[in-house]
């Protein structure tokens, strides 16, 4: 159907759809035919003068212009969205052919070139494409380079392995009669385009992208399009794929055009490998991952429109940012270090060189076993070992700037590992247990690693996490499980290569600059799904500083971590890290006397725990030796982060750790560490402000900012919808926490909008997520994360300060706050547990077993109105709150409010 008004008439039914859009469109062919195209036009009846430029938007298949309904009705700030419907797709004439014979990619990208020769799109064009039509986009994108101003590709490729075969959803294709079958005969290959989308669209949106190719005669092309896929090196279309790879990469190298790799990681036709090639192609792509998203990664994540058009504001649209001139000042660089970093060595291992030529018989890492001293190392030993591995892995084809993902648990192997690594300049990607199997695999996935670095559990899991890389064991393995595992060497191999390089007299060279990637680590996932967090070797070696500097680490000390990235930073400060006997995917599981193990081990005198190990702690500190009781008595220094720490849990610790002077850093991943408290300046801010308890004061006072950090809020808006004002340190004025620092993250990995949208603010600000207010005295207060803000009639409402004030009641254990409703009528509700609860623990991994799920009775809902300091719809009892997996301290409030709902609604909800 070509006809225009036939066309509009049937839009008009579509979700998303302006039919004022829809316009057709005379053009030749590639052959030089006259056929008429269908289009979707932000501007198809407005003036196209004064445009600071076009989008020119390409549809693969078997789908249509309407894929980019959502950019249309959203362009970039005075921009123009021209969506095609590729020849014999949509509702664009079809040119003919047949499945024998269908019509080659190079003539699709001629089709579309002199459909723009006729088009009025002006001298600057951002060329977008999803799927195959992202080669066709990429095709017209190098013909026409005097107007590409951007491109931006999305679950697409310009090359693929052909003699390793199609993806298994594409296998049909090899025979044609299945392949007619499936793309033309029925409607299956067009159903299907949205059947793997996850979420399912509405019924409606399906239908609207089924909606041009009702019949036989409709979908021709559909199976012509897919009969042109290669599916051997011979294939004639092969040699256009190839010259669109090389010209790719061309243009990479050759310019810096702007370009946005777009990316649905749940895709069963386009791999994490089709993605990594085209990140080598344009190795300065920005490039954004959506978890959870398919092959329709533009319907299955709707801000794909919004992260388009901010992308061509920002990277485009140069001079202009959020509707506002560049301000000059925005490139300023972050501030300059604390006074800590000032004459620091510039590689992160510094620490352990020196001790190994001063001290080295001097103990460097240690792992405790029950209750002994299982294995260790010095500071000389593991130096020599270090040198020696990365000379192996230099000889096993690790090379610099390589991705190296490191599954061992801590110990002598991960801190030799980690900084093996890093003497080859490679990457190291930690992706914690803490992470959850699941959880490992998306972010080993996400991350793009080229080697793995695994203990034998770990190998066995990475086929079925789809984890790619070179495989090198750390421990044993049957010889016939490493082939079936594809491992290419062992640890103890890479030592032996190592150890004869080195007698050869091979060296390493030193390649690390300052500016180069260090590591990526993981946020706990806690809001959402774990991000991954880039830091430059500066930025590593400022953050192990600081670090060393506030706890008064210094060479020679000792160091019990019980979080895993912690105990690799002690050998960087010359300090010996020690891991106690615990699960690292488990807290809660260290107990008083495996913490006293490990600090007679190491002859420590500080210790680093989240509260949920703490707690455990404290629960258990009744079975300790005299031996055990005296070694926590000569503890110094006690760390505790993750989750906001209660007073009262550290006062109740000072009788385990009468000397220890307690500290509560600060922080998140992204920037650690901010701040740091003592118990005593805590004791101090409580007495100061009248109060007697942990509850009368509104949020967790975590103290002033370090040396070197900049700390500012931008206040929430009285609206939930509204924006914020801008940055301010005024006292009392609560908003999202915004932090500079050196020892700041470089940048999000591969989620570029989420890196825009936290970094919005000019001179490099960070928008932590956390809201807080400054108090007079510069301490910095956090009440509670952004999202966890409860949008109510009257303004925001922040949770920490009413948890606090409810958990000071002698009858609650622990409580939450979480917001019932639609934003901007949300209502206030508090969920408790009771003190007298009969399980172990107040939190809880597990949310999926029966506990009690009821309303207060009168008494506790009285009292915990009465106190909250602001008006509560309903008091909730359960016996355990949900909490993340790596802490096991941050309660989840997204699942705590989806299940208050349901309680409120008569839904049941039991937990």
């Amino acid at each position: 159907m070509t006809d225009a008004v036939a066309i509009r008439e049937r839009l008009v039914r579509l979700p998303g759809i302006d039919p004022s859009w829809s316009r057709t469109v005379e053009a030749p062919d590639a052959d030089g035919i006259r056929r008429t195209w269908h289009l979707l036009d932000t501007h198809a009846t407005a003036e196209v003068s004064s445009v600071r430029g076009t989008v020119l938007a390409v549809h693969g298949n078997p789908t249509w212009s309407y894929l980019w309904r959502r950019l249309l009705a959203s362009p970039p700030a005075g921009w123009r969205v021209v969506a095609v419907d590729q020849l014999g797709m949509g509702f664009s004439e079809d040119p003919g052919g047949t499945i024998a014979a269908p019509r080659s990619l190079a003539s699709r990208i001629e089709d579309l070139g002199r459909l723009t020769d006729v088009l009025d799109l002006g001298p600057r064009v951002v060329v977008a494409g999803h799927d195959w039509g992202g080669m066709v986009a990429s095709g017209w994108a190098l013909a026409h380079r005097d107007v590409l101003a951007g491109i931006v590709l999305a679950n697409t490729t310009v090359r693929h392995d052909f003699d390793s075969g199609l993806p298994p959803a594409l296998s049909f294709s090899r025979l044609a009669p299945l392949l007619r079958r499936v793309t033309v005969d029925t409607p299956a290959f067009v159903r299907a385009a949205t059947a793997v989308s996850t979420p399912r669209p509405p019924r409606e949106v399906r239908d609207a992208y089924a909606l041009p190719y009702g019949s036989r005669q409709d979908r021709r092309f559909v199976g012509q399009f897919v009969a042109d896929i290669p599916t051997a090196s011979s294939h004639a279309t092969r040699a256009t794929m190839d010259a669109l790879a090389e010209g790719l990469s061309a243009l990479g190298a050759e310019s810096d055009t702007p370009a946005l790799l777009l990316r649905g990681p749940a895709d069963p036709v386009f791999s994490e490998a089709h993605l990594r090639d085209l990140r080598r192609r344009l190795p300065h792509a920005d490039v954004h991952r959506y978890e959870g998203a398919s092959h329709l990664v533009l319907e299955d994540a709707p801000r794909t429109a919004t992260d388009i058009a901010d992308w061509i504001v920002a990277r485009v649209d140069r001079d202009v940012r959020d509707g506002r001139e560049e301000d000059p000042a925005a490139a300023e660089d972050r501030p300059a270090p604390g006074a800590w970093a000032v004459g620091t060595s510039a590689r992160p291992w510094a620490g352990l060189t020196e001790m190994a030529r001063t001290n080295p018989e001097a103990l460097c890492v240690a792992e405790v076993r029950e209750g002994r001293r299982a294995r260790s190392v010095s500071f000389g030993e593991l130096e020599a070992d270090v040198e020696h591995v990365a000379l192996g892995l230099r000889e096993a084809g690790v090379r610099p700037g390589d991705r190296v993902g490191l599954l061992v648990e801590p110990g002598v192997e991960l801190t030799v590992a980690a900084y093996a690594c890093w003497r080859v300049g490679a990457v190291i990607v930690v992706a914690d247990a803490g992470l959850g199997l699941s959880g490992m695999g998306r972010a080993l996935r996400g991350a793009g690693i080229d080697h793995v670095i695994a203990i034998p559990k770990a190998l066995a899991a990475l086929p079925v996490l789809r984890v790619p890389g070179t495989r090198i064991l750390v421990g044993d393995m049957p010889a016939a499980v490493r082939r079936v595992l594809s491992v290419a060497a062992s640890f103890d191999e890479l030592r032996a290569t190592g150890r004869r390089l080195a007698a050869a007299g091979q060296v390493l060279e030193d390649v690390f600059t300052g500016d180069a990637d260090a590591a990526v680590l993981f946020t706990s996932g806690a809001t959402g799904p774990s991000k991954g967090v880039v830091y430059t070797v500066d930025q590593l070696r400022a953050q192990i500083g600081g670090f060393g500097h506030i706890y008064r680490l210094r060479p020679g000390g000792r160091l019990v971590a019980a979080f895993a990235p912690f105990a690799l930073y002690g050998p960087a400060l010359g300090v010996a890290g020690v891991t106690p006997d615990m699960l690292v995917t488990a807290p809660a599981t260290l107990t008083a006397a495996a913490l006293a193990d490990a600090v007679v081990a190491a002859e420590a005198t500080t210790v680093f725990a989240s509260p949920a190990a703490l707690r455990n702690v404290l629960r258990t500190g009744g079975d300790v030796s005299e031996v055990q009781r005296e070694a926590l008595g000569r503890v110094e220094i006690l760390m505790s982060a993750g989750a906001p720490v209660p007073a009262g849990l550290l006062r109740e610790l000072g009788a385990l750790m009468p000397r220890a002077e307690m500290h509560t850093p600060y922080g998140m991943t992204e920037c650690l560490p901010v701040a740091d408290i003592t118990l005593h300046e805590i004791e101090s801010v409580l007495a100061a402000a009248g109060a007697d308890g942990d509850g009368a004061v509104e949020g967790v006072c975590v103290g002033r900012p370090l040396d070197g950090v900049s700390v500012a809020v931008a206040p929430l808006p009285d609206e939930h919808d509204g924006e914020d004002g801008p940055l301010t340190g005024e006292p009392d004025v609560t908003g999202e926490i915004c932090v500079r620092a050196a020892h700041m993250k470089d940048r999000y990995d591969q989620l570029w909008a989420t890196e825009h949208a936290a970094a919005d603010h000019p001179r490099g600000w960070h928008r932590t997520g956390d809201v807080g207010h400054l108090d007079a005295d510069g301490r910095l207060w956090v009440e509670g994360r952004r999202v966890h803000v409860v949008h109510t009639p009257t303004g925001p409402v922040t949770p920490v300060g009413i948890e606090q004030r409810v958990e000071a009641l002698p009858q609650v254990a622990s409580a939450a706050v979480v917001g019932v409703g639609p934003a901007g009528v949300q209502q206030v509700v508090v969920v408790v547990v009771p003190e007298s609860s009969d399980s172990e623990s107040s939190t809880s991994t597990d949310v999926s077993g029966p506990s009690r799920a009821v309303l207060a009775d009168d008494a506790l809902a009285t009292a915990v109105r009465e106190c909250s300091g602001h008006p509560v719809a309903a008091v909730l009892v359960r016996s355990s709150m949900p909490v993340d997996i790596r802490h096991q301290s941050k309660i989840d409030r997204t699942e705590l409010a989806g299940w208050a709902q349901d309680v409120l609604a008569g839904r049941g909800g039991a937990r």
